[in-house]
């Protein structure tokens, strides 16, 4: 009798864990992470065909990979240096695909890829119309920021591009502008939408920040940003009054409704519309009364609770500086809460914010902080510290020195002071480490680990003065690299730099760069910025991609690297702090991604990130092994198989029942219960 309890109460057991949410299974902490297949791309070389693919954040340390070509295995023994090879028989007619192998068991094959015959993918782009100003001024369209977010669920990135017309303007520019549009494209170049901002959203870098990200859990992404009367969404419903016009006679919009959109990724349809918080007031409240410093407009994404992603759209740092933090979920956007330099106790945080700003959880209290320039704001919508060094140019957040604990932030400043040419800070606590006097704007600042020799610290540069110092504060280099943007390109661990359409290798024995890479007929964005539209790991191995234009606005082209290299780690995309600086990127003055870990010379095994996937529920069904869109029997004898080591032809995503990495006995009692139930 007591056994038949034991076996009931067991049953029942097993169909309660089928029943709770899968971040509940997973961890209490694990955040929510967007699903990705393998990533695979193949590129012709002169010595056959380079191919490349994803270890994923949840992949076991010890996995390994079969190569397939043309349904046949390349590789004699499983992969297990590198998630890379270059197969000497292939040919630009060859098809690919890869097959991770678990305890020398081989998994269900990746998707399959056809070869690029360069080491770039164009994609073909729809350039909108041009167009005549109230004042007769003619403005055509150039592609500008990226952003990438899996729109479908399929797990694959798409792209959202900004166009900005020819006659976009700073903030301080007087002048009307064109229309800003937002457009999504799949990699296989199909179009999927257009968002028409309309002609109350100025055009310019400090205007349009918008975020794509999967804010709700349903494994595809959505798209949000400040709209206002007469913005069309993506299936050309119109937002507010489509015939309102507030744009004064020197062409700034001072005045009329402003909004916040949640935008349906797949479809580009307008999914709520709230007025816009932090709202415009008084426009000489934020330091001026012509229209300049009201609309200097952030955004972000943040872990505000540590497991789900909440959406915090800011607005001002020249003086007043104002936060305020959503979640959608459930169809429903709800306010979190809202940070006011203004408000009791909060004056010391005026005027510190940047051009940019950084997340990531600076405290270990395992949520987010939003480092906003000279300050940063707590998880909880609470001031955590100050440095009164004011507003400043450019900033990084990393983990830069593996020698001392926690993040480090480098920033430079525009206000002279002990370190206004270049702060080194605690990231939690903002102390100073070391700075280096400035009596006025410096302009541009970079963090990258660019020299072997100095193993396990990190090359800091400013525009000030010819020089470059590790994170001692010790003066390694009089020659000044660029001072831009970077990317993890070649075999090694270093940095590359990038500059504009230049991407270069730092020879630290000659202190000069070497020419890695200038793409033909490819421009760079945002004028002096000279930053490309985006620039992630989005394919392939840990390692980046570059997206530029090409000059005539008619194709984006994602550059890949065909270096070989031996060093593993798990897509960046899967790396919290990586993924939420590919989300704010595009933001005002565009910043390099950085990793939450120390990624450099020296360094040690990349942590294993707590995540967990967020997979669409029409793509997603537990337990459909086979992928045939049920759960029966025979998914059970497969699983069965699988376990006694007879079969290796199963989705083990859908096998792991619970979702713990693994795939046991406990998941074929999972599948049992669900099938009893």
């Amino acid at each position: 009798m007591r056994k038949k309890i034991f076996m009931l109460l067991l049953a029942l057991l097993q169909v309660a864990l089928l029943t709770i949410p899968q971040q509940l299974v997973t961890a209490a902490s694990a955040r929510q992470m967007e699903y990705l297949d393998r990533g695979i791309v193949a590129v012709k070389v002169s010595n056959g065909v380079f191919v490349s693919w994803r270890m994923l954040g949840t992949d076991s340390t010890s996995i390994a990979f079969n190569l397939y070509r043309d349904g046949k295995k390349v590789n004699t023994t499983p992969i297990t240096s590198g998630t890379n090879y270059v197969d000497p028989t292939g040919t630009a007619s060859s098809t690919y695909y890869v097959c991770p192998v678990k305890d020398g068991v081989e998994l269900a094959k990746s998707e399959s890829t056809a070869v690029w015959g360069q080491n770039y993918l164009s994609l073909p782009l729809q350039i909108p119309a041009g167009g005549t100003t109230k004042s007769g001024e003619y403005y055509t369209y150039s592609a500008n920021d990226c952003s990438v977010g899996d729109l479908d669920g399929d797990g694959q990135y798409e792209i959202i591009l900004k166009w900005d017309p020819s006659n976009a303007k700073d903030n301080s520019q007087s002048g009307y502008t064109g229309n800003v549009y937002l457009d999504a494209y799949k990699l296989n170049g199909k179009f999927l939408w257009r968002i028409d901002l309309g002609r109350n959203i100025r055009a310019g870098a400090h205007y349009t920040q918008f975020m794509v990200y999967d804010l709700d859990g349903d494994g595809k992404a959505e798209v949000a940003c400040k709209t206002a009367d007469g913005t069309k969404d993506g299936i050309g419903k119109v937002i507010g009054n489509a015939n309102a016009d507030y744009t004064n006679s020197n062409g700034y919009i001072l005045s009329g409704p402003e909004y916040l959109t949640i935008f349906n990724g797949e479809t580009g349809a307008a999914l709520t519309t709230t007025d816009y918080d932090p709202p415009r007031g008084t426009v000489s409240s934020w330091g001026d009364s012509y229209g300049n410093r009201v609309d200097r407009f952030l955004a972000c994404i943040a872990y505000l609770d540590g497991v789900h992603p909440s959406l915090v759209m800011c607005r001002g740092y020249y003086t007043r500086a104002v936060l305020a933090a959503y979640n959608w979920r459930d169809g429903k956007l709800t306010k979190v809460w809202t940070f006011d330099s203004k408000d009791s106790g909060n004056s010391a945080y005026e005027g510190q914010g940047n051009h940019n700003l950084s997340v990531g959880d600076v405290d270990s209290d395992g949520m987010d902080e939003i480092v906003y320039g000279a300050c940063a704001i707590d998880h909880n919508g609470r001031g955590l510290y100050t440095t009164k060094l004011n507003h400043g140019d450019a900033m990084h957040l990393s983990d830069m020195d593996p020698g001392r604990p926690g993040l480090e932030v480098w920033q430079c400043h525009e206000t002279g002071s002990n370190a206004s040419s270049g702060e080194y800070r605690d990231a939690r606590t903002g102390q100073l480490i070391w700075g280096l006097a400035g009596t006025s704007d410096t302009g541009r600042g970079l963090a990258l680990d660019i020299d072997p020799p100095d193993t396990r610290v990190l090359k800091c540069g400013h525009q000030a003065v010819t020089e470059v110092y590790n994170v001692n504060g010790t003066k390694v280099s009089t020659t000044k690299p660029s001072m831009n943007f970077g990317v993890w390109w070649d075999g090694d661990l270093n940095r590359e730099l990038l500059d504009g359409t230049k991407l270069d290798k730092w020879d630290y024995v000659n202190s000069t760069p070497m020419r890695l890479l200038t793409p033909a007929d490819c421009a760079s964005n945002n004028s002096t910025k000279a930053n490309p539209c985006l620039s992630a790991d989005i394919l392939g191995d840990w390692r980046e991609e570059v997206i530029w234009r090409t000059t005539d606005n008619k194709y984006l082209r994602i550059y890949t690297t065909t270096a070989v290299t031996s060093n593993r780690i798990y897509t960046l995309m899967h790396d919290p702090l990586y993924r939420l600086s590919i989300a704010w990127q595009n933001v005002a003055y565009n910043q390099p991604p950085h990793t939450g870990f120390y990624l450099g010379d020296g360094m040690s095994q990349a942590p294993t990130p707590n995540i967990y996937i967020a997979k669409p529920a029409s793509s997603f069904l537990p337990g459909d092994v086979n992928n045939d869109g049920s759960v029966d029997a025979l998914d059970f004898a497969i699983v069965k198989k699988y376990l006694l080591g007879q079969s290796t032809e199963l989705d083990t995503g859908k096998a792991d029942m619970n979702s713990d990495g693994d795939i046991n006995a406990l998941d074929l009692a999972l599948l049992k219960a669900s099938l009893l139930s």
